[in-house]
């Protein structure tokens, strides 16, 4: 096939999406594929700098890229397929929806925002007419595949689409992870210059609104109680995430003495395993997610894993992670967190060897989750639209 992948300005810093870009690119050339990677580039935006850079960026993709977008178009090989890699680069595919062109819906959590339908994060009156824009040029797109089933659920009822195709591929994980033996995971952790406890809790998140973070230290302050109050030894809390905010830092300082707390950032892949291989549990209750990463990534090193009882994260931990309600408000926080707190326990206290099969199965489990089945599943369908244009117009390629 003749592929042409659509991404994001690299001046936006997405690292993540610039990823899955060209770990589709050099997957696809592996297969023998003939594959272009093209994004808008930064050319007002490269001569402004301040407040009003942002808006020389949406100049560069919305007003001076789709010329040249349309132009390229007009000079492809006739039977080329045009795949946008995220769903959020709506405003560019109308210049494609007329060639044979996937979709890739990653999750609309930003278009849920925008219709009021998350009250932890509000937006702002530009927010909501951006999402207006981006959802007005996804809706002329005919071929979608969706990471989660939740992801194509808000694609059809959020998104109002009316597609042809309409298919999940679940993620592949972008790292073969693997279950390290203990020493080998300490050691791991040394060479990268971090202490090597016997054991802790685990977190892995960010900064956005929908990871939940203070939900996360709301719940282990009620784990540090319970823990001393049975006269039992309490797990340090590590915290792959960046710095925390002062709201998460009041209530880090507002936790029972007993608690520690360590914020890290920027760890390699290889050293993030060997955490999730000696963690007690991964503490993951999200309010939302598009697909849930570490979800996957802890099963697959066989880490208990403690997240909320919603989809995606349901399809992504199936029978083997551990499940508390979404926490839903402030008045909701202390009862949430008592029960999570006791969850947790419970998972903790468990034998050794009822750890060990459930570690097995979690590993088991997240085989589903290959990158190459994945793969597999994109060239399927992408086969499957260009044979789909050429039963259609005889042609491939022509509208």
């Amino acid at each position: 096939m003749n592929i042409v992948l659509y991404t994001h300005p690299a001046f936006l810093g997405s690292h993540s999406h610039q990823h899955f870009a060209r770990m589709l690119l050099r997957a696809y050339q592996r297969r023998g594929h003939t594959v272009e990677l093209r994004q808008p580039e930064a050319v007002l935006r490269a001569r402004i700098e301040g407040r009003w850079a942002k808006w020389a960026g949406y100049v560069d993709q919305y007003l001076i890229y789709p010329g040249k977008m349309r132009r390229q178009i007009a000079a492809d090989a006739p039977g080329t397929l045009y795949v946008f890699c995220d769903q959020a680069l709506g405003p560019l595919i109308p210049n494609a929806a007329h060639r044979p062109h996937v979709v890739h819906c990653h999750d609309l959590l930003a278009l849920r925002s925008a219709l009021g339908l998350v009250p932890e994060n509000p937006t702002g009156w530009t927010g909501r007419i951006y999402q207006r824009y981006i959802r007005a040029g996804f809706q002329q797109a005919r071929h979608f595949i969706s990471v989660s089933e939740k992801s194509r659920a808000d694609l059809h009822e959020l998104g109002g689409v009316e597609p042809i195709t309409s298919e999940v591929v679940y993620n592949g994980l972008n790292h073969p992870y693997r279950r390290q033996s203990a020493d080998a995971a300490r050691d791991h952790l040394r060479r990268a210059g971090l202490p090597a406890p016997s054991g802790f809790l685990l977190h892995i998140g960010g900064a956005q609104w929908y990871k939940n973070t203070e939900g996360v230290i709301h719940l282990y302050g009620r784990y540090v109680a319970q823990r001393v109050a049975a006269g039992q030894t309490v797990l340090p809390l590590w915290m792959v995430s960046p710095a925390p905010s002062p709201a998460v830092q009041a209530l880090i300082d507002a936790l029972p003495a007993a608690a520690k707390v360590r914020f890290f950032h920027g760890l390699a892949t290889d050293v993030i395993e060997a955490l999730y291989s000696l963690a007690g549990a991964l503490l993951f209750p999200s309010h939302a997610e598009g697909f849930g990463w570490p979800i996957a990534e802890a099963l697959a090193c066989g880490c208990p894993v403690l997240t909320t009882g919603q989809a995606p994260m349901l399809e992504v931990g199936g029978p083997h992670a551990h499940y508390l309600p979404r926490l839903m408000g402030e008045s909701d926080v202390a009862a949430w967190a008592t029960e999570g707190a006791r969850l947790l326990c419970a998972v903790l206290d468990r034998s050794g060897a009822e750890r060990d099969a459930a570690a097995r199965a979690g590993i088991e489990w997240t085989q589903r989750f290959d990158a190459q089945q994945a793969i597999d599943g994109y060239l399927r369908i992408y086969e499957s639209v260009l044979q789909g244009a050429l039963q259609t117009t005889g042609r491939p390629g022509v509208p």
